[in-house]
């Protein structure tokens, strides 16, 4: 049987380069790698403002490119899509890789500053963008000894579109509760998260990981909320144990 492909689904409000390091790591191993651009994000086209168009694009996206099943992986927004092609498509997940991300919707007080934030995007342009959400998306041990990881953070924030960052921060507010998806996920699943992530807790992604049967739970060291590009060497190690484990 055909070996399922990996497909990368990136954090807000980066672009799909967020995962090179694990596409060469896996191409370099044989695997087939699929991690597009979602939309409005480096040049992709906008959708409407709603988590299932952005899970229907990625779906699409990986037909046109041969995909049949996929090792969903998705970062943060990423996961939030993730849990959408779940529930939507079920058929095409062979397996579930959740980092850094959760299942609840927004409080109404993190909807309120989604709405906020959007608005003031729109005014200000994508550099204030960068200063209001950079020192949430990286650990403290990122700050200070990873300059590179931190500039090339700033360099995918400032390749967004200010109308692309507006939808995806409606259809993040917007998104719907998939709590009641996780003890029904029945394929092989890996939460990951870093002990420094200041936006989803170890205990959060942990009780996350204890809903869904039989999934993997992995702490990333020293590393805050993206940690596919602070710590690429641990998180390609989980990765491909999680695969020899279950494919």
């Amino acid at each position: 049987m055909k070996r399922p492909t990996f497909v990368f689904i990136h954090a807000f409000p980066l672009n799909a380069s967020m995962w090179r390091h694990q596409v060469a790591f896996l191409q370099e191993k044989g695997f087939a790698v699929f991690a597009p651009d979602l939309p409005g994000f480096r040049g992709a086209p906008l959708c409407k403002p709603d988590l299932n168009e952005y899970a229907s694009y990625v779906l699409e996206r990986a037909k046109e490119a041969k995909v049949e099943r996929g090792i969903v992986v998705g970062l943060s927004m990423g996961g939030y899509i993730a849990f959408r092609i779940v529930e939507n498509e079920p058929d095409f997940v062979a397996g579930l890789v959740l980092a850094d991300t959760r299942a609840t919707p927004d409080s109404e007080d993190a909807r309120h500053t989604r709405t906020t934030l959007k608005e003031q995007v729109i005014a200000n342009g994508i550099g204030f963008l960068k200063e209001k959400v950079l020192p949430n998306l990286l650990g403290k041990t990122t700050f200070q000894k990873q300059q590179a990881v931190v500039r090339d953070v700033e360099r995918m924030i400032e390749e967004a579109s200010v109308q692309g960052v507006a939808n995806a921060l409606l259809a993040m507010r917007d998104r719907p509760d998939s709590s009641p998806l996780l003890s029904k996920i029945a394929v092989p699943t890996l939460v990951l998260v870093g002990d420094q992530d200041a936006l989803v807790s170890v205990q959060e992604a942990s009780e996350m990981a204890s809903k869904i049967r039989g999934a993997r739970f992995v702490v990333i060291e020293d590393a805050g909320h993206l940690t596919a590009l602070e710590q690429p060497d641990a998180f390609n190690t989980a990765l491909f144990d999680f695969y020899k484990e279950n494919f």
